[in-house]
């Protein structure tokens, strides 16, 4: 491989959330594709980093794309299911995640993946990005992907970026301060976090967790006083008795000299390594308050940080051998940020006037719905609201990601598909979540495929080529229009899809397709089980608020006289739940998650 040259229509360098779908989606387009990433395991934020509860487009409607796809291999794969934590409704043993990711792009062979090299130097014609060198090869291609964590790609090309925060002036976005002060200065983006995954072992015989440098145990006091320790744990339960460890506030976000992420790589070493000694510190913090019956997990990673060395001698790989309980890598929720044709404001991200969905952008390639999150540590950031009530718990109100933040203002042969779009720094609180970064992906996957295949640069592919292309794949049709009450399932789930695009003043505040026929239909199938995974329940319905419910069970006999909070993420049973009359009598369809003491409700029986 020394000195070797490869050519291919597609190359995607980066091999996490973002980066693998879209070297799938333009791999299953047809494009020659190469993905060079720098670990072993793809998926990033869903696998490598550790984050295996993800946030955001939970909704039925909303699980689309590859990502929804990537949900149901899940269900399928996950031994004991997904309903484990109360911070999401998947959480899985990243390794699975790591399975199913490896395998689809195994599948593909117009799909070349190598493993265990970053970018080193971009190669530019005039103002066309053409390649890019890395330790033993180049790779030259028509359409190349910045899907790095840390937007690497633009830096090496010098392509303008963003990196920081933007002030109330320059948009207006009524979350952005008007001045910079202590906390943009101390916090130029949002704070990693590498995760490290515990184990309960039952019995107070879990190895002692020593401490690593830095130790300091009031970094960490109160840190779950909110919430009580086994609501702390149950954040993050993962299948198998492991936690995710993901903590805010005085968790283990770690943010201190962030900056020198972008400054050198002696610089982005030093970070990383105190980033992994302050995971260390929390996990030993919470084996010494809740006792030596938690400790580290076993074999969870291919391998495991070694926080005692000294700063590693790789910038890319500072772990050791030997499987163990840290991700691969931090979970980064923010980067360089790409100048581009359009910018993702605030004011994109929040609900119309009156309504509970965003504006619709008519060049949208992907959705998201999550809440707009910032983390900085000891600090709670407030920022507009753009939750809402649905489904008997919270949620977000869903916006669109358009195409034009993914191209360069003046660079051709490059798109984005990472947390490196055009974004704000306030935005990106909602942009960065999974669910969205994979949309992007492989909304960027299938544009770079059909620019090849129609010989023009991603500037000039026309949008609503990509558009159709996406709500019509063969494999995995994305969504591009939120809409609450149409899942992906229906029959004129594509002709609604095209006909707000047709017509964007149309689109609704509510976000409910105007179908009048849908509830008809869709409760036409409410006896449907879905799945064996569900359970039948019989019991009474409370209404505590209009999106706030209690059921009573009657049975099966091991929960009567139980009470759960109802949740769904299916339209219909919302709309039935909202009509319910308190105290009426329920035959439920559904499944029960103990970590928030909620019934998934699925199914209502009529």
């Amino acid at each position: 491989m020394v000195n070797q040259t490869y050519t291919a229509d597609v190359l995607v360098v980066g091999g996490g959330t973002g980066g693998t779908a879209a070297a799938i989606q333009a791999a299953r387009r047809g494009a020659k594709t190469i993905l060079v990433s720098e670990f072993s395991w793809l998926g990033g934020m869903l696998s490598s980093a550790g984050v295996s509860a993800p946030d955001g487009n939970e909704l039925e409607a909303f699980q689309t794309g590859l990502w929804g796809a990537f949900l149901r291999e899940l269900q399928l794969r996950q031994p004991g299911g997904l309903d484990n934590s109360w911070v999401s409704f998947f959480s899985y043993d990243p390794r699975v995640g790591a399975e199913i990711f490896a395998d689809w792009v195994r599948q593909l062979p117009n799909l070349l993946w190598i493993s265990g090299y970053v970018p080193l130097e971009v190669f530019k014609e005039g103002n066309c990005v053409t390649a890019v060198r890395f330790a033993d090869f180049t790779v030259k291609a028509k359409v190349i992907l910045d899907a790095t964590e840390l937007g690497d790609l633009l830096a090496l090309a010098e392509i303008p970026y963003r990196w920081g925060w933007e002030l109330q002036s320059e948009w207006g976005e009524p979350s952005a301060p008007a001045n910079f002060n202590s906390l943009t200065t101390k916090y130029p983006v949002q704070a990693p976090t590498w995760v490290v995954v515990m184990q309960d072992y039952g019995e107070a015989v879990a190895p002692e967790i020593p401490a690593a440098p830095n130790y300091d145990s009031a970094l960490f006091v109160g840190a779950w006083d909110d919430y009580g320790a086994e609501a702390f744990l149950n954040y993050g339960r993962l299948p198998g008795s492991l936690f995710m460890m993901n903590w805010p506030i005085c968790g283990n976000d770690y943010g201190e000299g962030v900056a020198r992420l972008i400054e050198s790589e002696t610089a982005q070493r030093e970070f990383k390594t105190e980033c992994l000694w302050h995971s260390q510190n929390f996990a030993r913090f919470i084996q010494t308050q809740l006792g030596r019956r938690y400790g580290l997990a076993n074999q969870v990673f291919p391998y495991s940080p070694s926080p005692h060395l000294p700063i590693p001698p790789s910038p890319h790989l500072p772990l050791s051998p030997g499987g163990g309980a840290y991700a691969l890598h931090p979970y980064y929720r923010e980067s360089r940020r790409l100048v581009g044709l359009t910018t993702v404001r605030e004011q994109d991200i929040l609900p119309m006037a009156g309504g509970r969905v965003a504006a619709l952008n008519i060049d949208a390639i992907a959705i998201g719905n999550y809440a707009n999150d910032h983390h900085y540590p000891g600090i709670k950031f407030q920022l507009q609201p753009k939750s809402i009530r649905w489904g008997g718990r919270w949620t977000g109100t869903p916006f669109t990601i358009p195409y034009r933040c993914l191209i360069p203002v003046d660079t051709d042969g490059l798109l984005v598909c990472e947390k490196n779009i055009s974004v704000s720094h306030i935005a990106n609180g909602s942009t960065r979540l999974q669910p969205v970064v994979m949309g992007i992906g492989q909304a960027a996957g299938m544009a770079a495929a059909i620019c090849v295949q129609l010989n023009c640069q991603p500037r000039d592919l026309p949008i609503r080529v990509l558009q159709e292309a996406l709500l019509q794949d063969q494999f995995s049709r994305a969504a591009v229009v939120p809409l609450f009450n149409l899942p992906s399932t229906h029959a004129d789930w594509l002709h609604w899809q095209l006909y707000y695009l047709n017509n964007p003043e149309a689109y609704p505040g509510s976000g409910d397709c105007s179908d009048s026929q849908y509830s008809q239909y869709y409760y036409g199938n409410s006896k449907t089980v879905p799945s064996q995974n569900f359970n039948f329940f019989t019991g009474n319905f409370h209404r505590l608020t209009q999106q706030d419910y209690r059921f009573t069970t009657i049975s099966p006999a091991p929960y009567k006289g139980q009470t759960w909070q109802l949740v769904t993420l299916r339209s219909h049973v919302d709309d039935r739940l909202q009509t319910c009359p308190h105290q009426q009598l329920l035959k439920i369809w559904g499944r029960l998650n103990y970590a928030g003491n909620w019934l998934l409700v699925e199914n209502i029986d009529i």
